[in-house]
């Protein structure tokens, strides 16, 4: 027989008390970031020179809720130029101690600055001879006064009323690390470019990676059609190929203009125009607007908004229809 599971006891909410917490806490850690600007000098400079003539990489360390703060500044540094990886300082002592080497540069966080699992692992740092930069919240403490280069994450208190869980101390820390990590950013001369190779699946990646020539139509795809094709040709060319438009081309696939649902309509509404008779040079748009393939999809979406068109002919140098593309393809592309 099941046992009857008894309902939850509903608790009585303070709305006033619980929105008093959350701003107490927002603004106890506002706070200490607004001190910590004021420390910011000589030591994050030489912890930016270190970092700078590394040959190898950032290797971040930290235990708890320091390593977690650790795991991000090192995701951050690895996104913005600065090779980084993160090493729990546990697994360190029992073998992970190989994936640091002479040319790296250790960046090891502990508010206490005594945390043993890091005190156990800097005799063979030192040893080695690599370079330490440590970030805690008591200048005088083992791991900062072994550090070649201590930054200072002091608070005055923590925005836990117990003043245990780690809150504002972490929050400190991780914004010593994102400003180290924009510091190096700007100093390498780190690019958008550069940020989308390392984030190649992500919106901004797309954005600056992708290129015309990378969703365009191509070859058989492209709809096209001679100057004197009739409407009705120049309709089926438009159906078989499902991009609204057609290039109208000459022998040497030069673009001369292009045939549109628009074009139609126009046509459709104009009595002077035989239908039967006419051509599709007669009723094209001239000069319509292109793209070269090298360009950015982004490009493309940017000249479909300006302009109000739905598709582009891409050309090549010599005004040849190369290719193809409309809004449908830079939505699957994920541009737009």
């Amino acid at each position: 027989m099941n046992a009857r599971i008894a309902p939850p006891t509903p608790i009585d909410l303070n709305p006033a008390a619980i929105t008093r917490s959350a701003r107490t806490v927002i603004a106890t850690e506002a706070a200490a970031v607004h001190a910590l600007e004021s420390r910011i000098g000589p030591e994050f400079v030489e912890a930016c020179r270190l970092i700078l003539a590394c040959k190898g990489r950032v290797v971040v360390s930290g235990m708890g809720k320091s390593g977690h703060i650790g795991r991000k500044i090192a995701a951050t540094l690895a996104s913005t130029g600065t090779p980084a990886f993160f090493v729990h300082p546990g697994e360190a002592s029992h073998g992970d101690l190989g994936m640091i080497t002479p040319q790296d540069v250790v960046l090891a966080l502990s508010y206490s600055g005594e945390t043993d699992e890091l005190l156990l692992i800097l005799p063979v740092i030192k040893r080695q001879g690599i370079p330490l930069i440590a970030i805690t919240g008591k200048p005088d403490s083992s791991l900062a006064t072994e550090a070649d280069v201590h930054l200072d994450g002091s608070i005055s208190s923590e925005a836990c009323p117990l003043g245990l869980a780690p809150t504002t101390s972490t929050t400190v820390a991780l914004v010593l690390g994102d400003a180290l990590a924009i510091a190096l950013l700007e100093a390498r001369g780190f690019t958008s470019d550069d940020f989308a190779r390392s984030h190649p699946a992500g919106s901004l990646g797309r954005r600056l990676l992708l290129h015309i020539g990378d969703v365009m139509h191509k070859g058989e795809d492209v709809p096209r059609v001679a100057p004197d094709a009739s409407l009705t040709a120049a309709l089926v060319e438009m159906t078989r190929k499902h991009l609204g438009m057609t290039a109208v081309v000459d022998a040497d696939q030069r673009l001369l203009g292009v045939f549109t649902d628009g074009d139609l309509r126009r046509a459709l509404d104009d009595d002077g125009v035989d239908l039967r008779g006419a051509t599709v040079a007669e009723l094209m748009t001239r000069g319509p607007k292109t793209i070269a393939a090298d360009k950015l999809a982004a490009e493309a979406a940017q000249l479909m908004e300006k302009y109000q068109i739905h598709a582009l002919l891409v050309v090549d140098d010599e005004q040849r229809v190369v290719g193809a593309l409309n809004i449908h393809d830079l939505l699957r592309a994920r541009v737009v």
